[in-house]
C-alpha cells in the first residue's frame, strides 16, 4: 500500500504528516512510527503526525515521538497542521481540544489552560509544583506545568553552563515523573524575553518545542519574571506566547511545508 506523506517543520522541529481524514490507513504501531522517524532508514523526523476523523472536533491529531511512543501534545506540529489545513479548526488531541488558526508566515494556536496540580503533571507524590524542592546538579528548584503534556522548567542565569544532553535523559526518566517529562532550561535575556533549551521526552534535544515554550512562559509569568506576552527564543527561532492567569495559552509562530512524498507501508510495518 503506497501512503503519501507531507514533510513539515516548525522552527526546525520536523514532522512526517500522514493524512487519514478521508481514507483509512493500517493501524499505526510503535514499531512503524519508530521506523518512519529513523533518519537513516526512514523518512526522518522528530514526530510522526497522524490526522484522523473526529466525532467531536474538525479532526483528530495523533502524535508519535521518534521512539515510537504516542504522546499527548505538540505545539510545533499543531502550527504545521494549521498551515496544512489552511483554515481555522478545532482539533482533538490526547492532551485535550485545541484551536488552530493559520496566519501569515505560520499559525496561531490556542493550547488550552495549563495545569499545575501535582497529580495533573503527574508527579509520583504530592508537592508544590512551583519551586519544587528537587535538584539535578546544577539544575534545581524547577516548576512543573502540564500544557497537554508534562513539563519541568528550570530557570538559570544567562551565562550558566550545563549539559542538557547528559542531564535531560536522567531527568526525563526520574521516578518523580511516572509518565516521563519534557525538560526545559530557560534564562531571561531581556524584557519579556526568554532563551530556552529543551530535552523532549521520547525525542531528545530539539531545535524547538512549542509546548515547552508554552510551559516555560507560563512558569516565568507565574514567577513574575516576565509580563503576559513573552518572546521565547529556541535554537530554531522565536515563538510568541501569551497567557493570563485562569485563561488559555496562545502560541504564535512559523511553520513550513518542506516536501511531499510517499512510501510503501509494508516496508515499515
Amino acid at each position: 500500500m503506497r501512503v503519501p506523506f507531507i514533510k513539515m517543520h516548525g522552527l526546525g522541529n520536523d514532522f512526517a504528516v500522514l493524512d487519514a481524514r478521508e481514507g483509512d490507513l493500517p493501524a499505526m504501531t510503535k514499531a512503524t512510527a519508530r521506523a518512519l522517524a529513523n533518519r537513516r532508514e526512514g523518512i526522518g523526523c522528530d514526530q510522526v503526525i497522524l490526522l484522523e476523523p473526529s466525532a467531536h472536533c474538525d479532526f483528530t491529531m495523533r502524535i508519535f515521538n521518534a521512539d515510537g511512543g504516542e504522546v499527548e501534545a505538540c505545539g510545533n506540529a499543531a502550527r504545521a497542521v494549521a498551515v496544512l489545513h489552511g483554515e481555522s479548526a478545532r482539533v482533538e488531541t490526547r492532551g485535550g481540544e485545541i484551536a488552530l488558526e493559520p496566519v501569515e508566515g505560520g499559525a496561531s494556536v490556542d493550547m488550552g489552560r495549563p495545569r499545575f496540580d501535582w497529580d495533573a503533571i503527574p508527579l509520583a507524590y504530592a508537592m508544590d509544583t512551583q519551586g519544587m524542592p528537587v535538584a539535578w546538579e546544577p539544575l534545581g528548584s524547577p516548576d512543573a506545568v502540564n500544557v497537554g503534556n508534562p513539563h519541568v522548567v528550570f530557570f538559570v542565569a544567562a551565562d550558566m553552563s550545563f549539559d542538557l544532553a547528559e542531564l535531560g535523559p536522567v531527568i526525563e526518566r526520574d521516578p518523580l515523573f511516572p509518565q516521563g517529562v519534557n525538560v526545559n532550561v530557560a534564562a531571561k535575556i531581556g524584557e519579556d524575553h526568554l532563551r530556552l533549551d529543551v530535552w523532549e521526552r521520547g525525542a531528545g534535544l530539539t531545535r524547538a518545542c512549542g509546548t515547552g515554550a508554552c510551559a516555560t512562559a507560563v512558569a516565568a509569568i507565574r514567577r513574575g519574571l516576565v509580563g503576559e506576552r513573552v518572546t521565547v527564543t529556541l535554537p530554531g527561532g522565536d515563538l510568541a506566547i501569551e497567557w493570563r492567569a485562569g485563561e488559555t495559552i496562545r502560541m504564535s509562530g512559523p511553520a513550513t511545508e518542506a516536501y511531499r512524498g510517499d512510501f510503501e507501508w509494508d516496508d515499515y510495518a
